[in-house]
């Protein structure tokens, strides 16, 4: 099998652009290509999923231990010719200045994988190539398959960036990719956009690969890639017998944040997962057992959400009627009181937390959490400790105490000062939280709340 991990020696260098457009190439070549995002960013991933038709895994050095990392990779990597992880900001940074501890470096180590760097050339010549070589010896137990210089301004530019690098560096040039506005991935405030805004049409996708195999040498990459061995996933645990759990899991462009092994993991203990569609569904699928609502946008969808009250109204009834009920972020927005969007315009909501939720100008909250449960939930005992991570530009108006009967769902400690904050709503069956939590991190999680759900 093939493997590489992309690496960039900074963020905002076109580390997705170019993973996308190697894997429309290989892809267009007839290869089963499996795609790996380091970090905890869901877009990215989802932007894999929309060229490689396969869900994209997280790998993430803070929210899992080693081995998980290594069984996740090793698991869905069985069946692929071709394995591309993405990696996050520069190659070496994660959480803190004096070690690479949740970095890309750390993900390529752990899993021997060779390096492909995307360096950032529109603005220099020889100064890419002192770039390439300080990462270079920065760390040699790593292994750099090869370079590719972006933004490159036209074919005399890629010329010196070729020659400078081939003068004083060792690592392969692979590629200078020329400076395409029309492939390029726009931003947005909570990242990148999404595949569900319709961003990697065909003719996109297309012009990614057309890119790629212009200007990057795909053969050689391949050859640089090839790995002399993959571990073996361990044998999958059985499903727990009987009836197989139907969980309704909202999937629009609304509510698209969700771990894939999440979802792989719900799958494998037994659950039948059934997608709906809070904005365009009329009522929830029949027989269901549990709910799960993930992140999203769904305030940009704010009034299409309040205007679908059959769909609100059949959720509440549910939560009312003791299905267990599951909400992260975009999640608890929309089981909130309400959404004021940035225009002062106030949108109903599910209604069943009893709290409203406001947009803001700046991100409110970014960061890694370790949950620790205050009470049994959905997710396991009381003192169960799962890990997650937050990202939004929006906050609840304050409850000291939840009141009819909520309680404060975790006591959340973040990598940095200051310690345990409260967060989260609980009653009964009914999760809601601005976590994004991965059930991986707590290997009982999943049965657990499986098991909350069958009863």
């Amino acid at each position: 099998m093939h493997a590489l991990l992309v690496g960039g020696v900074a963020s905002g260098v076109g580390k997705t652009t170019v993973t996308l457009g190697l894997m429309a190439a290989l892809r267009r070549r007839g290869l089963r290509v499996q795609g790996f995002k380091v970090g905890p960013d869901f877009i990215d991933a989802g932007l894999h999923a929309a060229v490689t038709d396969r869900p994209s895994h997280n790998l993430d050095g803070w929210l899992l231990p080693r081995a998980e990392i290594e069984e996740i990779f090793a698991r869905h990597t069985a069946d692929a010719d071709v394995a591309l992880v993405e990696g996050v900001m520069g190659l070496f940074d994660g959480l803190e200045g004096g070690s690479d501890r949740g970095s890309s470096a750390e993900i390529a180590r752990w899993l021997h994988l060779p390096v492909l760097l995307v360096v950032d050339a529109s603005a220099a010549i020889r100064s890419a190539a002192a770039t390439l070589l300080g990462f270079e010896t920065f760390d040699s137990s790593l292994r750099m398959a090869g370079v590719v210089f972006n933004r490159a301004g036209g074919p005399r530019h890629a010329g010196w960036l070729r020659e400078a690098s081939a003068l004083t560096c060792r690592t392969p040039i692979l590629g200078a990719l020329p400076w395409e506005t029309d492939v390029r991935i726009p931003e947005r405030h909570l990242g990148l956009v999404t595949a569900e805004t319709g961003l990697l049409t065909p003719e996109r996708v297309g012009k990614l690969a057309d890119l790629v195999e212009a200007h990057v040498d795909v053969d050689q990459l391949l050859e640089a890639s090839r790995l002399a061995a993959v571990p073996s996933p361990s044998p999958p645990h059985p499903a727990s017998p009987g009836r197989r759990c139907r969980i309704g899991v909202a999937r629009d462009a609304a509510f698209c944040f969700y771990y894939a092994e999440n979802l792989t993991r719900l799958e494998a203990a037994g659950a039948s997962l059934v997608p709906f569609s809070p904005l365009r569904d009329p009522k929830l699928p029949e027989g269901l057992d549990g709910l799960y609502l993930g992140g999203g946008y769904p305030e940009v969808h704010a009034a299409d959400l309040a205007a679908n009250v059959s769909m609100r109204d059949d959720i509440r009834a549910h939560a009312t009627a003791g299905c267990p009920v599951y909400a992260e972020c975009g999640g608890l927005m929309y089981l909130s009181r309400s959404i004021e969007t940035l225009d002062q315009r106030r949108h109903a909501m599910v209604g069943l937390l009893p709290t409203e939720c406001r947009m803001l100008e700046r991100r409110r909250m970014l960061g890694y959490a370790e949950v620790t449960l205050r009470q049994d939930s959905l997710w396991g005992t009381a003192g169960s400790r799962l890990r997650g991570h937050e990202f939004h530009y929006s906050e609840m108006t304050a409850t000291d105490e939840p009141p009819d009967g909520w309680q404060t769902a975790y006591a959340v400690c973040h990598p940095r000062p200051p310690g345990p904050v409260p967060e989260g709503f609980q009653r009964e069956r009914v999760l809601a939280s601005y976590v994004h939590l991965h059930l991986a991190s707590q290997p009982g999680a999943v049965r657990h709340f499986l098991r909350k759900c069958t009863r």
